[in-house]
């Protein structure tokens, strides 16, 4: 752990002194969700993001980020027989704090950039609707973690002011231990630099 903050320190020093270029933004977008489980069928949810993010560097830069977000899955069960489906949803809003480094391919009015890292996610709040044999079936399902920890890798595009990424998020935590679940989120963002 010690050796991987080190690394982090040095390549942002390395990327504010390239060229000590430093800019702010705002940026939104949609992403689409699934939950990851062990014997159940999932499909995705479509969320939202909305938040911050500042970018240290030119060619080679770290950009932290602080956003709000939306993000879930929905399940069908099955009963032994497959006779009988029952559907359960659940999404979250959480507090999401990215830390990306990346490498930039251009110059100031046209970029293309590329980017991974890893992002701790705080759950906010949670809204699950699952039914009565559901609950009774599969206790403890809807038992999901406060914090996790996941990466994001992707790519993006400058135009002067006007960013845009798409990211893929994966968990690598799990969000509950009791059936495997691990959330995965496609993200589609557009930003804009205020300087």
């Amino acid at each position: 752990m010690k050796k991987c903050l080190l690394s982090l320190a040095l390549i942002f020093i390395a990327a504010i002194s390239a060229k000590a270029q430093f800019s702010v933004g705002a940026k939104a977008g949609i992403n689409f969700s699934k939950i990851n489980t062990s014997n159940v069928n999932e499909s995705s949810v479509t969320g939202y993001q909305a938040g911050l993010f500042a970018r240290f560097g030119s060619s080679l830069y770290l950009q932290p980020e602080l956003y709000l977000g939306s993000s879930g899955g929905k399940f069908d069960f099955n009963n032994n027989n497959n006779t009988v489906t029952t559907n359960g949803k659940v999404t979250f809003t959480s507090l999401n704090v990215p830390l990306l480094i990346g490498k930039g391919f251009g110059g100031d009015n046209l970029n293309f950039r590329i980017m991974a890292g890893p992002v701790y996610s705080y759950l906010l709040d949670k809204n699950q609707s699952f039914s009565d044999n559901v609950n009774g079936a599969y206790q403890d399902f809807g038992d999901y973690k406060k914090s996790t920890l996941g990466y994001q890798v992707g790519g993006g595009i400058d135009i002067g002011h006007i960013t845009a990424d798409l990211r893929y998020e994966g968990g690598l935590t799990k969000i509950n231990e009791n059936y495997g679940q691990r959330q995965n989120i496609w993200a589609l963002s557009v930003g804009f630099k205020f300087f």
